[in-house]
Protein backbone atom coordinates (compact mmCIF):
# COMPACT_ATOMS: atom_id res chain seq x y z
CA UNK A 1 0.00 0.00 0.00
CA UNK A 2 3.04 1.80 0.18
CA UNK A 3 4.40 1.93 -2.69
CA UNK A 4 0.43 2.62 -4.27
CA UNK A 5 0.76 6.09 -1.64
CA UNK A 6 4.28 6.98 -3.41
CA UNK A 7 3.37 6.72 -6.87
CA UNK A 8 0.20 8.40 -6.61
CA UNK A 9 1.74 11.57 -4.75
CA UNK A 10 4.35 11.12 -7.24
CA UNK A 11 2.01 11.25 -10.50
CA UNK A 12 0.46 14.08 -9.03
CA UNK A 13 3.48 16.17 -8.63
CA UNK A 14 4.54 15.46 -12.27
CA UNK A 15 0.74 16.30 -13.32
CA UNK A 16 0.85 19.89 -11.18
CA UNK A 17 4.11 20.64 -12.55
CA UNK A 18 3.34 19.94 -16.35
CA UNK A 19 -0.06 22.47 -15.62
CA UNK A 20 1.93 25.18 -14.01
CA UNK A 21 4.22 25.15 -16.86
CA UNK A 22 1.30 25.13 -18.89
CA UNK A 23 -0.13 27.85 -17.77
CA UNK A 24 3.13 29.89 -17.13
CA UNK A 25 3.81 29.10 -20.78
CA UNK A 26 0.93 28.84 -22.84
CA UNK A 27 2.41 25.75 -24.91
CA UNK A 28 -0.61 23.03 -26.10
CA UNK A 29 2.28 20.44 -25.57
CA UNK A 30 2.30 20.36 -22.03
CA UNK A 31 -1.62 19.97 -22.09
CA UNK A 32 -0.89 17.27 -23.81
CA UNK A 33 1.89 15.73 -21.89
CA UNK A 34 -0.24 16.21 -18.64
CA UNK A 35 -3.16 14.40 -20.32
CA UNK A 36 -0.66 11.31 -20.90
CA UNK A 37 0.67 11.81 -17.61
CA UNK A 38 -2.87 10.97 -15.90
CA UNK A 39 -3.35 8.78 -18.75
CA UNK A 40 0.10 6.72 -17.39
CA UNK A 41 -0.25 7.34 -13.66
CA UNK A 42 -4.08 5.41 -13.89
CA UNK A 43 -2.90 2.61 -15.45
CA UNK A 44 0.35 1.90 -13.47
CA UNK A 45 -1.77 2.50 -10.30
CA UNK A 46 -4.40 -0.29 -11.73
CA UNK A 47 -1.55 -3.00 -12.80
CA UNK A 48 0.38 -2.27 -9.01
CA UNK A 49 -2.88 -2.33 -7.16
CA UNK A 50 -3.78 -5.92 -9.41
CA UNK A 51 -0.48 -7.08 -8.66
CA UNK A 52 -0.61 -6.49 -4.87
CA UNK A 53 -4.09 -7.86 -4.68
CA UNK A 54 -3.18 -11.18 -6.63
CA UNK A 55 -0.58 -11.46 -3.90
CA UNK A 56 -2.96 -11.03 -1.17
CA UNK A 57 -5.24 -13.80 -3.18
CA UNK A 58 -2.14 -16.48 -3.55
CA UNK A 59 -0.97 -16.32 -0.02
CA UNK A 60 -4.96 -16.91 1.47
Amino acid sequence: MLVLRILLILGLISVAVSLGIYVISGDKRYLKFTWQLVKFTLVLLMVVALVIAMGRIVLY
